[in-house]
Protein backbone atom coordinates (compact mmCIF):
# COMPACT_ATOMS: atom_id res chain seq x y z
CA UNK A 1 0.00 0.00 0.00
CA UNK A 2 0.84 3.91 -0.29
CA UNK A 3 2.92 5.16 3.34
CA UNK A 4 -0.20 6.62 3.93
CA UNK A 5 -2.08 3.44 4.68
CA UNK A 6 0.88 1.37 6.12
CA UNK A 7 -0.42 1.49 9.33
CA UNK A 8 -4.30 1.50 9.02
CA UNK A 9 -3.36 -1.82 6.97
CA UNK A 10 -1.52 -3.51 9.36
CA UNK A 11 -4.14 -3.06 11.74
CA UNK A 12 -6.67 -5.03 9.42
CA UNK A 13 -4.29 -7.76 8.06
CA UNK A 14 -3.73 -11.18 9.72
CA UNK A 15 -1.29 -13.72 8.32
CA UNK A 16 -0.18 -11.43 5.74
CA UNK A 17 2.77 -9.77 5.31
CA UNK A 18 2.85 -6.18 4.70
CA UNK A 19 5.26 -4.99 2.19
CA UNK A 20 6.52 -1.11 1.52
CA UNK A 21 6.39 0.14 -2.25
CA UNK A 22 9.81 2.33 -1.54
CA UNK A 23 12.46 3.26 1.34
CA UNK A 24 14.83 5.67 1.67
CA UNK A 25 18.97 4.96 0.58
CA UNK A 26 19.89 6.71 3.88
CA UNK A 27 19.47 5.42 7.49
CA UNK A 28 18.59 8.76 9.22
CA UNK A 29 19.71 12.49 8.51
CA UNK A 30 18.07 15.63 6.92
CA UNK A 31 16.37 13.93 3.67
CA UNK A 32 13.18 15.93 3.39
CA UNK A 33 10.53 13.80 1.96
CA UNK A 34 12.13 10.03 2.36
CA UNK A 35 10.76 7.54 4.78
CA UNK A 36 13.70 5.53 6.42
CA UNK A 37 13.44 2.11 6.86
CA UNK A 38 13.11 2.43 10.53
CA UNK A 39 10.02 3.97 9.88
CA UNK A 40 8.63 2.01 8.05
CA UNK A 41 9.79 -1.03 10.60
CA UNK A 42 7.59 0.93 13.55
CA UNK A 43 4.30 0.67 11.45
CA UNK A 44 4.74 -3.23 10.79
CA UNK A 45 6.73 -3.08 7.49
CA UNK A 46 8.49 -6.90 6.61
CA UNK A 47 8.98 -6.65 2.95
CA UNK A 48 10.11 -3.26 1.08
CA UNK A 49 10.58 -2.94 -2.77
CA UNK A 50 13.38 -2.14 -4.32
CA UNK A 51 14.30 -0.88 -7.64
CA UNK A 52 10.63 -1.37 -9.33
CA UNK A 53 11.11 -0.17 -13.24
CA UNK A 54 9.17 2.93 -12.40
CA UNK A 55 12.10 4.31 -9.57
CA UNK A 56 14.66 3.09 -12.11
CA UNK A 57 12.55 5.07 -14.62
CA UNK A 58 11.31 8.21 -13.17
CA UNK A 59 13.94 9.16 -10.54
CA UNK A 60 16.91 7.36 -11.79
CA UNK A 61 17.99 4.81 -9.07
CA UNK A 62 21.01 3.23 -10.67
CA UNK A 63 22.46 -0.46 -10.08
CA UNK A 64 24.92 1.70 -7.14
CA UNK A 65 21.95 3.51 -5.23
CA UNK A 66 19.66 0.37 -4.90
CA UNK A 67 22.96 -1.81 -3.93
CA UNK A 68 22.76 0.51 -1.32
CA UNK A 69 19.16 0.64 -0.55
CA UNK A 70 19.17 -3.16 0.16
CA UNK A 71 22.07 -3.24 2.56
CA UNK A 72 20.21 -0.43 4.73
CA UNK A 73 16.64 -2.33 4.26
CA UNK A 74 18.66 -5.60 5.85
CA UNK A 75 20.29 -4.16 8.34
CA UNK A 76 17.60 -2.63 9.35
CA UNK A 77 15.35 -6.20 9.19
CA UNK A 78 13.14 -5.47 6.38
CA UNK A 79 13.34 -7.94 3.80
CA UNK A 80 13.94 -6.42 0.02
CA UNK A 81 12.49 -6.94 -2.98
CA UNK A 82 14.88 -6.23 -5.57
CA UNK A 83 13.47 -5.46 -8.61
CA UNK A 84 15.15 -6.49 -12.28
CA UNK A 85 14.04 -5.68 -16.04
CA UNK A 86 15.05 -4.69 -19.63
CA UNK A 87 13.00 -2.23 -21.71
CA UNK A 88 11.93 -2.91 -24.98
CA UNK A 89 15.37 -1.51 -26.93
CA UNK A 90 17.11 -4.08 -24.69
CA UNK A 91 15.04 -7.33 -25.63
CA UNK A 92 14.90 -6.38 -29.32
CA UNK A 93 18.62 -5.67 -29.16
CA UNK A 94 19.20 -9.18 -28.03
CA UNK A 95 21.13 -7.58 -24.45
CA UNK A 96 18.38 -8.30 -21.94
CA UNK A 97 20.05 -10.96 -20.13
CA UNK A 98 23.45 -8.46 -20.06
CA UNK A 99 21.47 -6.06 -18.56
CA UNK A 100 20.03 -8.34 -15.46
CA UNK A 101 23.14 -9.71 -15.36
CA UNK A 102 24.64 -6.31 -14.60
CA UNK A 103 21.57 -5.26 -12.41
CA UNK A 104 21.69 -8.66 -10.32
CA UNK A 105 25.99 -8.44 -9.90
CA UNK A 106 25.77 -4.71 -9.26
CA UNK A 107 22.44 -4.20 -7.31
CA UNK A 108 23.46 -7.83 -4.84
CA UNK A 109 27.21 -6.89 -4.63
CA UNK A 110 28.17 -7.69 -0.83
CA UNK A 111 25.68 -9.63 0.41
CA UNK A 112 25.63 -12.65 1.86
CA UNK A 113 24.43 -16.33 2.19
CA UNK A 114 21.78 -15.08 5.43
CA UNK A 115 21.40 -11.50 3.11
CA UNK A 116 20.02 -13.63 0.51
CA UNK A 117 18.20 -16.01 2.37
CA UNK A 118 16.11 -12.58 3.43
CA UNK A 119 15.83 -11.28 0.10
CA UNK A 120 13.22 -12.31 -2.95
CA UNK A 121 13.65 -11.30 -6.44
CA UNK A 122 11.22 -9.66 -8.58
CA UNK A 123 11.77 -10.04 -12.73
CA UNK A 124 10.19 -6.95 -14.58
CA UNK A 125 10.36 -7.15 -18.33
CA UNK A 126 9.28 -3.11 -18.59
CA UNK A 127 8.64 -4.12 -22.57
CA UNK A 128 5.75 -5.79 -21.23
CA UNK A 129 4.14 -3.36 -19.02
CA UNK A 130 1.31 -0.83 -19.91
CA UNK A 131 2.24 -1.53 -23.41
CA UNK A 132 -0.40 -3.77 -24.85
CA UNK A 133 2.77 -6.71 -25.77
CA UNK A 134 2.97 -9.30 -23.39
CA UNK A 135 5.50 -11.91 -22.33
CA UNK A 136 4.94 -15.27 -23.21
CA UNK A 137 5.18 -17.89 -20.57
CA UNK A 138 8.35 -19.58 -22.17
CA UNK A 139 9.64 -16.12 -22.27
CA UNK A 140 9.15 -15.41 -18.71
CA UNK A 141 10.52 -18.57 -17.74
CA UNK A 142 13.54 -18.12 -19.51
CA UNK A 143 14.56 -15.45 -17.55
CA UNK A 144 13.84 -16.85 -14.45
CA UNK A 145 15.79 -19.54 -14.94
CA UNK A 146 18.48 -17.50 -16.75
CA UNK A 147 18.31 -15.52 -12.95
CA UNK A 148 18.61 -18.73 -10.85
CA UNK A 149 21.39 -19.72 -12.67
CA UNK A 150 23.30 -16.28 -12.20
CA UNK A 151 22.40 -16.50 -8.79
CA UNK A 152 24.77 -20.30 -8.49
CA UNK A 153 27.16 -18.16 -10.08
CA UNK A 154 27.32 -15.34 -7.95
CA UNK A 155 26.53 -17.22 -4.91
CA UNK A 156 26.11 -20.99 -4.84
CA UNK A 157 23.21 -23.84 -5.73
CA UNK A 158 21.31 -23.44 -2.10
CA UNK A 159 21.30 -19.65 -2.56
CA UNK A 160 19.77 -20.07 -6.06
CA UNK A 161 17.54 -22.91 -4.95
CA UNK A 162 15.80 -21.14 -1.98
CA UNK A 163 15.12 -17.86 -3.39
CA UNK A 164 11.91 -16.92 -4.41
CA UNK A 165 11.64 -15.09 -7.73
CA UNK A 166 8.81 -13.44 -9.05
CA UNK A 167 7.24 -12.36 -11.56
CA UNK A 168 5.77 -8.82 -12.64
CA UNK A 169 5.29 -8.34 -16.15
CA UNK A 170 1.20 -7.60 -16.92
CA UNK A 171 0.19 -10.32 -14.84
CA UNK A 172 -3.44 -11.04 -14.69
CA UNK A 173 -5.84 -13.29 -14.48
CA UNK A 174 -6.33 -14.56 -18.01
CA UNK A 175 -2.35 -15.68 -18.01
CA UNK A 176 -1.48 -15.55 -14.68
CA UNK A 177 -1.66 -19.89 -14.53
CA UNK A 178 0.53 -20.18 -17.70
CA UNK A 179 2.90 -17.80 -16.01
CA UNK A 180 2.85 -19.86 -12.22
CA UNK A 181 3.06 -23.59 -13.81
CA UNK A 182 6.34 -22.46 -14.83
CA UNK A 183 9.10 -24.11 -12.70
CA UNK A 184 11.07 -21.02 -11.57
CA UNK A 185 8.11 -18.50 -11.20
CA UNK A 186 7.68 -18.58 -7.44
CA UNK A 187 5.09 -15.96 -7.94
CA UNK A 188 4.54 -12.69 -8.77
CA UNK A 189 5.06 -8.69 -8.10
CA UNK A 190 1.52 -7.43 -9.39
CA UNK A 191 0.48 -3.83 -10.24
CA UNK A 192 -2.17 -2.92 -12.34
CA UNK A 193 -4.61 -5.86 -11.82
CA UNK A 194 -4.02 -5.44 -7.92
CA UNK A 195 -6.39 -2.12 -8.19
CA UNK A 196 -9.37 -4.74 -8.94
CA UNK A 197 -10.43 -7.13 -6.06
CA UNK A 198 -11.59 -9.83 -8.76
CA UNK A 199 -8.69 -9.61 -10.38
CA UNK A 200 -6.67 -9.64 -8.09
CA UNK A 201 -8.02 -12.54 -6.21
CA UNK A 202 -8.23 -14.30 -9.13
CA UNK A 203 -4.64 -13.90 -9.56
CA UNK A 204 -4.24 -15.47 -5.86
CA UNK A 205 -6.05 -18.35 -6.54
CA UNK A 206 -4.29 -19.22 -9.76
CA UNK A 207 -1.44 -19.67 -7.73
Amino acid sequence: PPYTHLSRVNDLIDGVKLGAQNCASEESGAYTGEIAPDMLVSVGVEYVIIGHSERRSYYHEDNELLNKKTKIALSKGLKPIFCCGEVLEEREGENHFDVIREQLTVGLAGLTKEDMSKTVIAYEPVWAIGTGVVATPDQAQEMHKFIRDLLVELFDKEVAEDMSILYGGSCKPSNASEIFANPDVDGGLIGGAALKAEDFLAIVNAY
